[in-house]
């Protein structure tokens, strides 16, 4: 209920009591009297009455008591009101919560009275409104708790969006037909994913909705217009998109935010299942993994979305205490963006949900421990913070202190967000700045009055003590944990934890001209005077925040301070590590003892990778993960600081994979022997095999063009002799998956495809030679035997590799070199990569992209009687291809020039931002990162064109070659 009101507010007011009965005059002061805002809610009676005199008469006490508590709490539903006010009547079951189903029935009540036409956006936005009156009240006159008002805001949500769904299908399916899947015989189907706080059931008033649109599978409509079920469903979500998200009289209905859907905005509006699932399964980031905490289903066909998020549940949770997971949730870039903007706001402005333990500190916090202990405990899996909450206390995840403390912040801080929201329907966290706006604010909330307080003071008091509340837990909860921090975690968003920490915080000293602030450089002073004064000389160009942060970091750490201190030529290569690769630096914030790795690539610039004198012990999987963390530092180090051509980094990259590789492979090859020697429960003494597996590198390994966050596209195969030891060699590829893939405090060694096997997912993890073969003369498609045309054996028995690959080799080519198909299958293929991910991956499947260049050289390289090579990468292609005859020396030029060109670009986006990315960003301050590091590695001159007119001029006559070569 609102605070008391001081009797110096109340103001002479605009209304002719006179005009109404003194019965009516004597209810209206004392009500409005007893308001949140006596000035304002005189105003808006003086209008009302002005345009309807009888109005107020036919109100009952009930009625006139809403009518008022809606004058003082919201303008946009007063301003409702003033056009329409017999909304107010229409309002009932204050005192109730309406599901979903039921806010549908009284949506399609609504529609049947205005002829039951599908409905238009006036109609969503008008019945929202409405239903918003009533909310308000439920919530301003404390009918019902928050988690209540957050269930029934959802459950509106979800109400609109299934009736706009079944309205636009209707629409669409006599002129398209129903959507089939390939085989004609089922109906494909769509699904609304929602995410966030609608996701969680706790939507605010006028929250974005996050949305993701799933639909079945391939296939096409069977109406008078076919078109694919794709292009069908695209249609619905773009018309629904349109539907939510269009102004009316009645405002708009919703903000739709399609941006957490996979590949953010460059993917499609809707996805597939299948390929959703591949997403989360391989690309999708920690962060993307994270927000699926939150997701459900909230219209469509069900069935379809709890598939999808039955198969994404196992990848949210991890089942181990690894608290490194904390470090690379709260690394993402999002999170440092939205800090950002939090220190962007005025000096006396606060953002309820940014601000360091705001909002969204508490639902970081809850997902983090649900992350961490969901994986061994269902029950703590759910999107509701709320309820999260209490399901951490029952777990004694949470002490009964820190419990009432996070959930008393929680919802206090709802409370402000919801009153700051339903004042004008506008998405703000922000307080008032102005006193009379605060005081206002202060009126409108749940607060207890101290003796002697106002009640802004009294809002500032509480705000202040909740927020220290939160921060004190979640630096004991987070923080805490903090040693666990500096375990790599290769697919983390750089920078690291304690980067975030620093941007987050506000900047209380005043920087020197070189950047860091005059306490650092006193530090520096006193304990490294060669360093300190490199860098006042030439300070770092950029990022020199993030730079501060690991320098405070060796302050505490005297042994690399002085490293530092003593290698001038380190201190410049550091420098810019920390300019060009946000995550590099993360790793050496994390791990300053990989400042060593640095200082051999500025003491060894010409030292060779000799890896097998430099791992460790055979058994020991952990020294194996250090170990090719360190080398993978070394030569991404030496790709920025050497300049080292982008190909032969990539070479190095390649052959620490293929190191790795073969180690974990020797590794599981020994402990399934030793296993399958001392198994008592084997019915007979063990077989041993009398030949090796053979472990084959397909992709980007298989050519030697392995990067920083390539997946490892691996296939086993055994001779057929070792047919009858399937399962052995079955258990042998489990293992050595399993030691590439777990997840570790020093992280993953690599991220691993194991489908282009035959049959794919479907067919046998090890299958023999003879199987292979069979395969791929009588049943793969032209796209599976082409991807052997980049093949190369990495572990197991290396020369029957190489006899295999060549013979498999020939297969192809008499399928598909010999016979004249390769030029169309070739093309058709390159055609359905373009349609299906040119959007997506414009870089590599757009027109014109690294896809052209590719199949060019695989086409040429068919033509020319197929050859298998034992090591192949681009510019070796480019090479064999032009001494063919099969390419003249102005395009041989050109395809290296291209060819290098997208890889360094590639290459660039790996280091800035950790994984592989599939455009070109849009800060400004990325793209100056992304232009030095590409030109290092390209030749372009001292004053380059962008990257964007560089990348489109070759694009074009990538694709005027291709059309050259294909047509």
């Amino acid at each position: 209920m609102p605070l008391p009101v001081d009797q110096a507010n109340l103001a002479p007011h605009p209304f002719p009591l006179r005009s109404v009965s003194p019965d009516l005059a004597h209810r209206l002061e004392t009500l409005v009297n007893a308001s949140a805002d006596p000035s304002r809610a005189w105003n808006y009676l003086s209008d009302l009455h002005a345009a309807f005199p009888d109005y107020l008469g036919r109100l009952h006490d009930p009625q006139l008591h809403w009518l008022i508590t809606v004058f003082t709490y919201s303008r946009f539903l007063s301003e409702e009101l003033l056009r329409r006010p017999d909304g107010l009547e229409s309002v009932d079951d204050l005192d109730r919560l309406f599901s979903a189903e039921q806010y549908g029935d009284r949506l399609r009540d609504l529609l049947g009275t205005r002829g039951g036409a599908p409905p238009q956006a006036l109609d969503l936005a008008f019945f929202r409104r409405r239903e918003l009156l009533r909310l308000v009240l439920r919530d301003a006159l404390a009918f019902a708790p928050l988690p209540e008002i957050t269930e029934e805001l959802s459950n509106l949500a979800d109400a609109i969006l299934d009736c706009a769904l079944h309205g636009i299908l209707n629409e669409l399916t006599p002129r398209y037909g129903t959507p089939r899947d390939c085989g004609g015989d089922v109906d494909a189907h769509f699904a609304i994913v929602a995410l966030g706080k609608l996701g969680g059931g706790e939507l605010n008033y006028s929250s974005d909705i996050d949305l993701m649109f799933l639909y079945g599978g391939p296939g096409e409509t069977t109406g008078p217009e076919k078109i694919t079920n794709q292009e069908f469903f695209k249609k619905v979500a773009n018309r629904l998109t349109n539907l939510l998200s269009t102004y009316t009289t009645a405002g708009l209905c919703y903000r739709v935010d399609l941006r957490l859907r996979p590949e953010g905005a460059l993917g499609d509006v809707c996805i597939s299942l299948a390929r959703a699932e591949e997403y989360y399964a391989k690309r999708a980031r920690d962060w993307e993994l994270q927000m699926l905490i939150k997701a459900r289903i909230a219209a469509g066909d069900r069935a379809l979305g709890e598939q999808f998020l039955s198969t994404v549940e196992p990848l949210i949770y991890s089942t181990t205490l690894d608290f490194s997971t904390i470090e690379t949730m709260s690394a993402t870039r999002e999170r440092i963006g939205e800090k950002l903007a939090a220190k962007r706001l005025g000096p006396n402005e606060h953002d309820v949900k940014l601000t360091r333990g705001g909002i969204r500190d508490i639902e970081f916090l809850v997902q983090c421990l649900q992350r961490l202990h969901g994986g061994r405990d269902p029950w703590l899996r759910h999107g509701g913070t709320m309820l999260a909450l209490r399901r951490l206390l029952d777990k004694d995840l949470l002490s009964q202190t820190e419990y009432a403390r996070l959930l008393g912040a929680y919802t206090f801080l709802r409370h402000v967000e919801h009153r700051l929201q339903f004042e004008d329907d506008r998405q703000t966290h922000v307080l008032p700045v102005d006193p009379f706006g605060l005081d206002r604010l202060a009126r409108r909330l749940p607060l207890t009055l101290q003796p002697g307080m106002t009640p802004s003071a009294q809002l500032m008091q509480d705000l202040n003590q909740h927020l220290e509340n939160v921060q004190v837990i979640y630096e004991r909860i987070v923080h805490a944990q903090r040693p666990l921090y500096y375990a790599l975690i290769p697919s983390a968003t750089p920078p690291a934890a304690d980067v975030v920490r620093i941007l987050s915080e506000p900047n209380t000293e005043q920087a020197a001209p070189s950047g860091f602030t005059p306490r650092l450089l006193q530090q520096l002073e006193r304990m490294s005077p060669s360093l300190a004064r490199r860098l006042r000389e030439s300070p770092p160009r950029r990022n020199s925040k993030i730079f501060e942060c690991f320098l405070e970091k060796l302050l505490e750490n005297a042994p690399f301070l002085q490293l530092l201190e003593s290698h001038d030529i380190l201190t410049g290569n550091v420098i810019q590590l920390f300019e060009l690769s946000p995550y590099l630096s993360a790793q050496l914030i994390r791990s300053p003892e990989l400042l060593e790795e640095v200082r051999l690539v500025a003491d060894y610039p010409n030292r060779r990778w000799a890896f097998e004198g430099l791992a460790a012990p055979l058994n020991d999987t952990g020294a194996l993960r250090r170990f090719f963390r360190r080398e993978m530092l070394r030569i991404q180090a030496r790709s920025i600081c050497a300049q080292e051509p982008v190909f032969q980094t990539l070479d190095r990259t390649s052959a620490l994979a293929e190191f790795v590789i073969a180690r974990s492979y020797r590794i599981a090859l020994e402990q399934s022997l030793d296993r399958a020697a001392h198994d008592a429960t084997a019915s007979k003494p063990f077989d041993a095999p009398q030949s090796e597996m053979i472990v084959v590198a397909l992709g980007r390994l298989g050519m030697r063009e392995f990067d920083l966050g390539s997946d490892a596209d691996l296939t086993f195969i055994v001779p057929d002799s070792e047919a009858t030891r399937l399962k052995f060699w079955t258990r042998v590829a489990e293992h050595l998956i399993d030691i590439l893939t777990a997840y570790t405090g020093d992280g993953t060694l690599l991220s691993l495809d194991t489908r282009l096997r035959p049959n794919g997912r479907e067919g046998m993890l090890v299958q023999t030679e003879s199987a292979y073969k069979e395969y791929f003369a009588n049943k793969a498609e032209a796209w599976e035997g082409i991807a052997y045309m980049k093949a190369r054996g990495v572990a197991g028995d290396l020369e029957r590799a190489t006899a295999f690959l060549t013979a498999l080799q020939q297969v192809d080519w008499r399928r598909y070199g010999q016979s004249g198909r390769s030029k169309r299958d070739l093309r058709q293929m390159r055609s359905r990569l373009e349609r299906e991910q040119g959007s997506i991956n414009p870089l590599k499947a757009g027109s014109g992209g690294y896809y052209d260049a590719d199949f060019i050289l695989m086409y040429l390289r068919l033509k020319g009687a197929g050859l298998f090579f034992k090591s192949l990468n681009t510019p070796e292609r480019i090479d064999i291809v032009e001494k063919m005859g099969h390419l003249d020396r102005q395009d041989a030029e050109f395809l290296l020039k291209a060819a290098t060109f997208y890889r360094a670009l590639d290459h660039a986006l790996r280091l800035v931002f950790g994984h592989p990315k599939e455009s070109v960003p849009s800060s400004p301050a990325e793209r100056d990162m992304l232009s030095e590091l590409t030109q290092r590695w390209t030749e372009r001159g001292p004053e380059p064109p962008s990257l964007e007119t560089e990348l489109h001029s070759l694009q074009l006559q990538m694709r005027r070659l291709f059309d050259r070569i294909f047509y």
